[in-house]
């Protein structure tokens, strides 16, 4: 089985943590999704962090 771990998603423009997820552990490199970030009010690149 794939187990999953959970991660926190930070905003790459006013490094606020938003949104937290979950990722397959085998799974290579860093997640990086454009999502909506409240405190910039627009749409940014969210980075995974620990």
């Amino acid at each position: 089985m794939s187990e999953r771990i959970d991660i926190t998603m930070v905003c790459s423009a006013c490094e606020s943590r938003n949104y937290k997820t979950t990722r397959k552990k085998q799974q290579q490199g860093q997640l990086e999704l454009k999502k909506f970030c409240p405190k910039c009010k627009r749409h940014t690149v969210h980075k995974e962090t620990k």
